[in-house]
């Protein structure tokens, strides 16, 4: 009797490893559709954008012509594509850096026990709600030079009026300010989720050690919010890096080209200039700028969490 179900046992322990292998397989069909959705609506589109580079298609005509390399020398020795990296960039870093910092300092103020504290976190978060391109006319309405309620305040108070958004060393500072201020509210629930998951008792032992307010901020609550600073750091560049709405609302990518981002210098080329092979181009140079670094953050504050 003993000896049979030993032989029950030991035939039960060889299935067991087809079974799972059949549940892993079952596992597998379910990711077709979702593999296939991408490879449909992403993978192809993207291939075949790099297909176009190598035409000098207008982006409606039914036919092209094979150039090789051309738009890709074009493109480096192309002043503006400079100028248009250079801009991303800064979108791209500069609303990181500020939505990182301001969106922690929202975070660490509206986690402590004060009035208001569930009204103020909806008023911060409110503009993530609003189209970034109905953003952009918002504040263009704030800044325009006729008419605008900045220069309709400094008129009053007996100043002279500035064109902030024609200066073009100055407006695309705007576009970052204006990106922080909409987006800083996303940067807020995630620091807040995470300074909510830190367990009390960390800090309680702190005060215990005699630690101070800042070595309690800088050796328990950075470490423990790392996950949520890699969270917040690779969304914010990506967002930047492909800013395009409120671009476009608020400053028209002018004066001439000195607020234009990639995303905006791809659609005046496409769509202006019927320059389609020219403006995937400069899509493959976005899509690598991007990849480059968003990988290089996401790793860089991955080591950051082990460290921690």
């Amino acid at each position: 009797m003993s000896q049979t179900v030993v032989e029950r046992k030991v035939a039960v322990a060889k299935k067991a490893p087809k079974v799972k292998q059949r549940k892993q397989s079952s596992f597998m069909w379910m990711y077709i559709p979702a593999l296939s959705f991408v490879s449909l609506f992403i993978i192809y589109p993207f291939l075949n954008g790099i297909k176009i580079t190598f035409t000098d298609w207008n982006g409606f005509s039914q036919g092209y012509n094979w150039v090789g390399l051309e738009q890709y020398k074009r493109m480096f020795s192309d002043p503006t594509t400079w100028l248009v990296v250079k801009n991303t960039l800064l979108y791209g870093i500069g609303s990181t850096v500020f939505q990182t910092v301001i969106g922690l300092l929202y975070a660490l103020l509206l986690n402590q026990s004060i009035k208001l504290k569930a009204f103020t976190r909806t008023i911060v978060y409110l503009p993530v709600i609003i189209s970034p391109l109905i953003m952009g006319y918002i504040w263009y309405f704030f800044f325009a030079y006729q008419g605008g309620a900045l220069n309709d305040l400094l008129i009053f108070l007996g100043f002279e009026p500035i064109n902030a958004l024609g200066n073009a060393s100055f407006n695309p500072w705007i576009i970052v300010l204006v990106n922080t201020y909409q987006f800083v509210g996303i940067a807020m629930i995630i620091y807040l989720a995470g300074l909510q998951s830190i367990s009390k008792d960390y800090y309680e032992a702190a005060v215990i050690d005699g630690a101070s307010a800042f070595a309690q901020f800088k050796k328990i609550t950075l470490p423990l919010l790392a996950p949520a600073i890699t969270i917040n750091v690779v969304l914010n560049v990506i967002g930047g890096l492909k800013l395009f709405d409120v671009i476009i609302s608020l400053t028209g990518g002018g004066p001439g080209n000195a607020s234009q981002s990639m995303s905006t210098f791809m659609y005046s080329l496409y769509f202006r200039r019927q320059d389609a092979g020219y403006a995937a181009t400069q899509g493959v140079l976005m899509a690598t700028i991007i990849l480059i670094i968003s990988l290089v953050a996401l790793i860089y504050f991955k080591r950051k969490e082990v460290e921690a």
